[in-house]
């Protein structure tokens, strides 16, 4: 996701929605050719089924409201075919040598994977944090695109991907349209409307499949999700201090749904979060009046919008001093955590690493533990 967008944007996008783990996908049974089934436990948003030749992939719904399935065959050692929609599903030779991706959540599997180099062009690279990959970039490896929403599509073209790995918020894409008419791949990554922390992680697995590196991405999620439910076990039976969250903008206090992405690891730390019992998609809004009342005793204030200290805080709006957690300094946020060209540490690579987040809130909530961690993405408020 674009890091300038405002907070609210940010909100609906990085702190979507969260529900129950539901829907396992099946694992499909090895066939003939020996390929490993590719087992999908928490993402909902993609299907990986073996074939004779390779898998057949199909990504499920990859923004809110979408109703559309959007099938691709991944086929093994076979050379480079043209993109044809009246001939679906897609064509993709794997494994993949030169991508493009347009979303900084797409940057930590490739690095996770050691396929960065595969990298040749993305949008406002300024954006990118991971060392690696900004070594690439001073380099003159990583051709700057432009904006995701007016990316340079002739220079995307020119570079000749092997696949464009797109982010969209709907169905309204000229842009990719009119890289798939140069026979070029679209694959749209929906990481950003999973329901679960896990299952945006588990999206590594589809980077594994595009790679050839199945093994190397099941190991990776696997050490995720175990370090996610050790902590998760940890923070299981404290007592549960009360948690704020959000900040202001134009009158307006926008909050995590108690169901949201936010929410569910908030709740998986212990956090007693003010409006855990809600549901929604997108963001709670509400007027300070009653975020004042509900919040101002308590403990915790998590992820302030993109505030990075009390005085600017304050400067915006003094009633921010009248919250107890104000009051006593126990305000923490991830946008003191940058890169070298000022992008945001968590919008890079939160969402391929629950374990860190949750690990970071952990430690946050309930220092008595003393879980031996130190703080990744979060920091507290500067003065």
């Amino acid at each position: 996701m674009k890091q300038p967008i405002l907070y609210l944007i940010l909100l609906v996008f990085i702190l979507h929605s969260c529900k129950d783990v539901e829907n396992k996908t099946t694992p499909v049974a090895e066939d003939q050719t020996g390929y490993a089934p590719i087992e999908v436990n928490y993402a909902r948003g993609f299907q990986i089924k073996t074939t004779a030749t390779g898998y057949q992939v199909t990504i499920k719904n990859p923004w809110p409201d979408s109703a559309v399935n959007y099938p691709f065959t991944l086929v093994k050692h076979q050379g480079r075919e043209s993109v044809s929609k009246a001939n679906l599903p897609v064509r993709i030779p794997i494994p993949i040598e030169k991508i493009v991706v347009t979303s900084t959540t797409h940057i930590t599997p490739l690095v996770l994977l050691g396929e960065e180099k595969s990298l040749i062009g993305f949008p406002a690279t300024d954006y990118i944090s991971a060392p690696k990959v900004r070594s690439l970039i001073d380099a003159g490896n990583i051709k700057e695109l432009g904006t995701n929403q007016l990316m340079n599509v002739e220079a995307a073209i020119i570079l000749e991907p092997d696949l464009v790995m797109g982010f969209s918020i709907d169905d309204s894409n000229p842009t990719y349209q009119k890289i798939e008419e140069a026979g070029i791949p679209v694959l749209y990554n929906g990481d950003w409307v999973e329901e679960h922390p896990l299952g945006k992680a588990e999206w590594i697995k589809l980077f594994g499949v595009l790679y050839g590196k199945e093994k190397e991405a099941d190991s990776i999620f696997k050490t995720i999700e175990k370090e996610y439910q050790n902590t998760l076990k940890l923070a299981a039976h404290l007592e549960r201090p009360k948690v704020l969250s959000g900040a202001t903008y134009k009158d307006q206090w926008y909050l995590p749904y108690g169901n949201s992405w936010q929410g569910k690891i908030l709740k998986d730390a212990g956090a007693d979060y003010l409006y855990a019992a809600t549901k929604g998609t997108g963001s709670l809004a509400y007027n300070i009046e009653k975020v004042l009342i509900d919040g101002r005793e308590a403990t915790y204030w998590i992820a302030p919008a993109q505030y990075t200290s009390y005085s600017k805080m304050l400067a915006d709006n003094k009633s921010y001093a009248l919250f107890d957690s104000f009051k006593n300094r126990q305000v923490y946020t991830h946008a003191l955590t940058i890169g070298a060209k000022g992008g945001v540490l968590y919008y890079e690579e939160a969402s391929m690493r629950p374990d860190l987040v949750l690990k970071d809130l952990v430690k946050i909530l309930h220092p008595d533990l003393a879980l031996d961690h130190e703080l990744y993405f979060f920091r507290a408020l500067k003065e």
